[in-house]
C-alpha cells in the first residue's frame, strides 16, 4: 500500500496510537503505543516478553489507531513483522530517535537521559524489539 501525502504528514506529526492484536480465542486486545516513520516503514517497539509479541506471533494482523491531539486520526490495518535480531538494539535507536526529534545526541529513558552507547545497552537488557507494520488498508479524519 502507498501512503497518501496528507497520511505520511500525519504520521511524521503524530505518534501516538492504540495497537490492536487478535488474541487467540479472536478477542481483539489494544494497547497505547508510540509509532514513527522510520525510513518509510512504520515502527514501533516492544520487548520479547510481551503478551502482544506472543499474539503477534501466532497471528501477525493488527489495526494501529493513531491520533493526534484533537479529533484526526488515521486507523492503518497491517500485519507485522517482528524485528528481533541483534540489530534491534540499533532499530530502537533509529526508532526512538525520529519519536522523540533528537537526531543526535541523548535519548530519553523513563525519565533518564541516556547516550547512545547506554541507551543500546538498555534495549538489549530489556531485550527490545521492533514492530515492522506493513500496511493492507489505511483511512481516517485527517
Amino acid at each position: 500500500m502507498e501512503w497518501s501525502e496528507r497520511q505520511l504528514e500525519f504520521l511524521n506529526e503524530n505518534h501516538a496510537a492504540a495497537m490492536i492484536t487478535i488474541a487467540r480465542d479472536g478477542t481483539p486486545k489494544a494497547v497505547r503505543v508510540g509509532v514513527a516513520l522510520v525510513d518509510g516503514r512504520l515502527w514501533s517497539s516492544g520487548t520479547a516478553d510481551r503478551i502482544r509479541t506472543t499474539r503477534l506471533r501466532h497471528e501477525p494482523r493488527c489495526t494501529l489507531f493513531v491520533f493526534d491531539k484533537a479529533y484526526a486520526y488515521l486507523t492503518i490495518e497491517s500485519t507485522v513483522t517482528l524485528l528481533d535480531g541483534p540489530d534491534a538494539p540499533q532499530r530502537n535507536l533509529e526508532l526512538f530517535r525520529v519519536m522523540q526529534r533528537r537526531p543526535t545526541g541523548p535519548l530519553t529513558w523513563y525519565g533518564e537521559e541516556l547516550d547512545e552507547d547506554a541507551f543500546l545497552t538498555r534495549m538489549a537488557e530489556e531485550h527490545r524489539l521492533v514492530y515492522e507494520f506493513a500496511p493492507t488498508k489505511a483511512y481516517g479524519l485527517l
